[in-house]
């Protein structure tokens, strides 16, 4: 088993594993507990009481971060004529069809995310489903980024909109909320909204206990595990 570093130990010094914490109290300790020499990650893992096998419990869908995620997001557009021009003319890093599912395909991955127009997923799904499928990077209609409007779903994605969805065998959705370099009403904020969408996408179907657990960690961090009951 390998051991874990000094920083890593100190950590969890400040970290009860079985506490419950509140919101206030976990954004306070992820922030008290990085450490690291570049701007950390926070990440919020939810596990939901769902059977991710069943088409009706398989959640999936798009929230927008009021405070967007910290980062630069490079953003490929698969679309033609005027949706292309649209497309440029609202920032997208990269727009084009063949040529880029051409260079996707030999390995080049270097993006965020991706977005198609509607006539274009039956020629780039059978090259691309298999790179970008496993990679959650496949355009998906369910998650608004096949469509038409693409200039409103670019501006979106850049202004902190991210995608959620559920792990089938963990039932566990993992998504960054910000930076450590975040304000900590900044991270509540983000967190709250992905909670919020999260809770609005129960599937009626469902039965007992919903929010199984929540944490939230930072890249180099440990699990910071909040009480559930402040959701629901």
């Amino acid at each position: 088993m390998a051991k874990k570093g000094k920083r890593y130990t100190e950590i969890k010094e400040h970290v009860d594993r079985l506490e419950l914490y509140t919101v206030d109290e976990a954004v306070s300790l992820v922030k008290k507990t990085s450490g690291a020499k570049f701007d950390e990650t926070v990440d919020l893992a939810s596990r939901l009481g769902i059977n991710a096998q069943h088409a009706d419990q398989n959640i999936r869908g798009t929230v927008t971060l009021p405070h967007g995620t910290g980062k630069s997001v490079r953003v490929v557009v698969f679309a033609e004529g005027d949706p292309a021009r649209q497309a440029e003319e609202a920032g997208a890093d990269f727009v084009g069809t063949d040529e880029l599912v051409d260079k996707i395909v030999d390995g080049w991955l270097d993006f965020d995310a991706t977005i198609a127009t509607p006539d274009l997923m039956r020629s780039i799904m059978p090259k691309l489903g298999r790179v970008l499928g496993p990679r959650g990077l496949m355009p998906n209609a369910k998650a608004g980024t096949v469509t038409m409007d693409v200039a409103a779903t670019i501006q979106s994605i850049k202004a902190g909109q991210i995608e959620y969805r559920v792990e089938r065998v963990s039932g566990i959705v993992h998504v960054p909320i910000g930076k450590t370099s975040f304000e900590e009403e900044s991270i509540k904020g983000n967190l709250n909204v992905v909670m919020g969408a999260l809770i609005a996408a129960r599937p009626s179907s469902v039965k007992g206990r919903y929010l199984r657990s929540v944490a939230i960690s930072a890249t180099m961090g440990v699990g910071i595990r909040i009480d559930p009951q402040q959701f629901v």
